[in-house]
C-alpha cells in the first residue's frame, strides 16, 4: 500500500509542533533534530516500520534507535501518534520528574523505547547488537516452513555519533559480519552543537562507509518520496550487506531564525515558537496540536500493522506446534538461573589444584555453556588469554549464523555496546572479555549497561599488578575500585577456583544488572580449609566468614581476590582470635541484610586490616578509623608478578605487621 504523502507531509508538521510546543513548554531540550528530521518520522512510524504500539516488545518487531538521544523529542511525538501508551498528557510533561518522556530515551521508561541513547555514538553500536541478535535469532529459530524471525533494525544517527569511537567500532564491525537487516541513516546537516561540521570534519562518509563493506545511498531528508525510494531500496538488499542512508537535512527545519545554525541543535528556537508554529501552519491558539485527519491516518495504519502481527501470531502457534524443542528454547529467554541449580552443574576442582581463576572460569563456563544454549561469549581479540571460548560451538561469522563466540577485534568499547544490543532484545545473554586494565576503553558503554539494568557479563582477566612483567600499562591497580563505584554493576573478584565458580554462577542468576568477574593471571591455590560451598555461596553472597576465630575475637582480616591466601596465612601467626573475612564483591555484600552484615563483620570488634592488591581508598568502609588497609596507591612495576607483589607490600608479613601496630 502506498502511504498519503501529503498526508504525511502534514504530520511532519504536526510533530515539529509538538517538539516546540514541549521544549518551549520546559525551557529546555533539543529542537534541531526533531524538527529536522520530522519527514524521516513520518516516512517510518507513518509508513515504513514492522511493529505493533499494542505489543512494543513483539519479538518480530522492525527495532528503531535514536542514536542521537539529545533528539528525543523526535522519538515521543512519533510514538504518541503512533498510538503507543503514550499520551497527549506525557508529552506535555517532556524532562519533568516521573513522566515517561524524560531528556534522553531510557529504557524501561518509555513502551517503544529500544534503547538508553545520549552519549553519542552508543546507539548505532546498540543497533548492530539489535542486528546481531536478530540474524543469530533467525539462523537458532527459523526454519524451512516456518520464518519466525525477519525484522530490519532501523538508527537514526547525527554528525556527532558518527564521529564517535564507539560507532565506527562498531561499524566496522557490522560491515565485516555483513549484517544485512541494520539499516543506519545518517542526518546529514552540516551542524555540530559549536560550529558548522566542516570546523571538525571534512570525509567522505560514502567512501569511508563502501570500504568498511556497506552499501550507501544519499537522498533529500525532507523529500517523502525520494527518502521512502531509498528506505526500501534498502530493505530490499540482497547482498548481505548493512545499509547507509545519507539523508541531507536543515537542523531545527521550521524555525528560520536559527535553521541550518548551531544555534538550531538545542532550545535556542523556542523563543521564536509562535512564530515557528505559524509559518508551520499551526493554530495560534492551540499548543500540542494534532489534526483529526492525522490522527485517523495514524488509527488506520496502527489497525494494519495489528493486522500484520495477528498474522505473524498464527504463524508462531504453528512454528511452536511444529517445533517444540526451538519453541521451549526460546521461551526461556531471559528466565532467571536459580543460583543452586547453576552451580551444582559445575564439578568441584580437584583439590590439589593450582590454577589461575581465569583458567578456573574456563573450566566454570564450559558446563554453564551446554546448561544454557542462549548464553554467547565474546573477546576483544583475546579468546586465548581470557580463555572465555566456549568450546563445544563455534565463531559467528557471515556462513555461521548460529555460532556462539564472537570475535570484536580490538574494538573494547564497540565490544561493549555492541553487547548491550543483544542483551537489549532480550533473546541471547551476552558474556565478552577483555583485558580488565582495558575496562577503561569500554566503561561508557558498561556503564549504560548498568543504567539500563542489562544482564552482561564481563569476563575482564589479568586483574592486579600480578600481571607481572608486562608492568605499570597493564597493571590495573585503580580499575576495580574505579569499577565498583559504579552503581548497579557487581564487581567480583574470587580468592580462587570455587569462589569463581560461585562468581559465575551469581552472574548468570542475576537478570536485574551487569556483573564483572575479576579474575588473575597468575596461578592462586586452592583453600581447601573453606568448604566448596561454604566458598560458591560466598560469592554469591558477596562476603562471607573464610575463616572463624577459634578464641575470643580480636582481630578481623578482609580480603578480596588472590590476596585471601595472604590474609588467612597472615590469621595463622597473629593468633586464634583472628577472623578471616572474604569479599569478592562489595556490591552484593552490601545488599544483603544488616543482621547477616553484622553476623560477618560485628561492631564490637574494630581491630581489622584489609589487603588487595589496589587502590585502597574503598577498604575504609569495612575497616573504619581504627582500621588498616594495605594495597596499592600507586602505579605497578615491571617484574615477575611475585616479585611485583613482594616488592609493593602485598604479603602475609604485612598483614601481620598492620594488625600487630593497631
Amino acid at each position: 500500500m502506498k502511504p498519503n504523502t501529503a498526508l504525511l507531509a502534514q504530520a511532519a508538521n504536526q510533530a515539529r509542533g509538538l517538539a516546540i510546543d514541549a521544549v518551549h513548554k520546559c525551557s529546555s531540550g533539543h529542537l534541531g533534530l526533531p524538527l529536522g528530521c520530522a519527514e524521516i518520522g513520518a516516512v517510518l512510524y507513518g509508513h515504513a516500520l514492522s511493529h505493533n504500539p499494542d505489543a512494543p516488545r513483539w519479538p518480530n518487531r522492525d527495532r528503531f534507535v535514536l542514536s542521537a538521544g539529545h533528539g528525543s523529542m523526535f522519538l515521543y511525538s512519533w510514538l504518541h501518534l503512533s498510538g503507543y501508551d503514550l499520551s497527549l498528557e506525557e508529552v506535555k510533561n517532556f524532562r519533568a520528574l516521573h513522566s515517561k518522556t524524560p531528556g534522553h530515551p531510557e529504557f524501561h521508561e518509555t513502551p517503544g523505547v529500544e534503547c538508553t541513547t545520549g552519549p553519542l555514538g552508543q546507539g548505532i553500536a546498540n543497533a548492530v547488537g539489535l542486528a546481531l541478535s536478530g540474524q543469530m535469532a533467525a539462523a537458532r529459530f527459523n526454519t524451512a516452513e516456518h520464518t519466525l524471525f525477519d525484522y530490519n533494525v532501523f538508527a537514526l544517527a547525527g554528525d556527532g555519533c558518527m564521529q564517535e569511537g564507539v560507532a565506527m567500532e562498531a561499524v566496522e564491525f557490522a560491515g565485516h559480519q555483513k549484517l544485512g537487516n541494520l539499516i543506519l541513516i545518517y542526518d546529514s546537516n552540516d551542524v555540530t552543537l559549536d560550529a558548522m561540521a566542516n570546523k571538525t570534519q571534512s570525509e567522505n562518509t560514502a567512501a569511508r562507509f563502501k570500504a568498511m563493506g556497506w552499501d550507501t545511498q544519499t537522498v533529500d531528508g525532507h523529500d517523502l518520496a525520494e527518502f521512502l525510494r531509498a528506505l526500501n531500496k534498502a530493505r530490499k538488499n540482497k547482498h548481505g550487506r548493512p545499509q547507509l542512508i545519507i539523508a541531507r537535512t536543515i537542523i531545527a527545519k521550521g524555525i528560520p531564525e536559527v535553521a541550518g545554525t548551531p544555534k538550531g541543535h538545542g532550545e535556542g528556537g523556542a523563543k521564536f515558537a509562535d512564530a515557528a508554529r505559524a509559518g508551520l501552519g499551526l493554530p495560534a491558539d492551540q499548543h500540542f496540536y494534532v489534526s483529526d485527519d492525522v490522527r485517523a491516518y495514524f488509527a488506520a495504519h496502527k489497525a494494519r500493522l495489528v493486522r500484520a502481527y495477528k498474522k505473524w501470531l498464527k504463524l508462531r502457534d504453528a512454528w511452536r506446534a511444529a517445533n517444540p524443542d526451538k519453541a521451549l528454547l526460546l521461551s526461556s529467554a531471559g528466565n532467571a538461573q536459580e543460583f543452586a541449580a547453576l552451580s551444582a552443574k559445575i564439578p568441584a576442582f580437584p583439590t590439589d589444584a593450582k590454577l589461575a581463576t581465569r583458567a578456573a572460569g574456563q573450566a566454570v563456563l564450559q558446563p554453564l555453556a551446554a546448561a544454557l544454549p542462549l548464553l554467547i561469549s565474546g573477546s576483544a581479540d583475546l579468546h586465548g588469554s581470557t580463555l572465555n571460548y566456549l568450546a563445544a560451538d563455534k565463531d559467528f561469522d557471515p556462513t555461521n549464523r548460529a555460532g556462539r563466540n564472537l570475535r570484536y577485534g580490538i574494538r573494547e568499547h564497540g565490544m561493549a555496546a555492541i553487547a548491550n544490543g543483544v542483551a537489549y532484545d532480550g533473546v541471547f545473554r551476552p558474556s565478552v572479555a577483555t583485558f580488565l586494565v582495558f575496562a577503561d576503553y569500554s566503561r561508557p558503554s558498561m556503564r549504560l549497561a548498568a543504567l539500563s539494568k542489562l544482564p552482561v557479563i564481563y569476563i575482564y582477566t589479568h586483574d592486579s599488578v600480578g600481571v607481572g612483567e608486562d608492568g605499570p600499562t597493564h597493571q590495573p591497580v585503580e580499575t576495580v575500585s574505579g569499577l565498583r563505584v559504579i552503581p548497579n554493576l557487581d564487581v567480583i573478584r574470587p580468592a580462587d577456583p570455587e569462589e569463581t565458580a560461585g562468581a559465575y554462577a551469581a552472574a548468570l542468576a542475576r537478570t536485574d544488572g551487569p556483573t564483572l568477574l575479576a579474575l588473575t593471571r597468575q596461578a592462586v591455590p586452592l583453600l581447601n580449609d573453606i568448604p566448596v560451598q561454604t566458598r560458591r555461596e560466598g560469592a554469591l553472597k558477596g562476603g562471607y566468614i573464610a575463616v572463624k576465630e577459634t578464641g575470643w575475637l580480636t582481630h578481623i582480616l578482609l580480603a578480596a581476590g588472590s590476596e585471601l591466601q595472604h590474609a588467612i596465612a597472615a590469621a595463622k601467626v597473629i593468633g586464634p582470635g583472628t577472623r578471616v573475612v572474604s569479599i569478592p564483591c562489595f556490591e552484593r555484600f552490601n545488599r544483603q541484610p544488616k543482621e547477616y552484615r553484622e553476623e560477618v563483620l560485628p561492631a564490637s570488634c574494630r581491630k581489622r586490616v584489609a589487603i588487595e592488591a589496589g587502590v585502597t581508598g574503598l577498604w575504609h568502609q569495612y575497616t573504619g578509623l581504627d582500621g588498616k588497609v594495605v594495597g596499592i596507591d600507586r602505579f605497578g612495576i615491571s617484574a615477575p608478578g611475585g616479585t611485583v607483589m613482594k616488592e609493593l607490600g602485598i604479603t602475609a608479613e604485612s598483614v601481620v605487621a598492620a594488625a600487630r601496630g593497631l
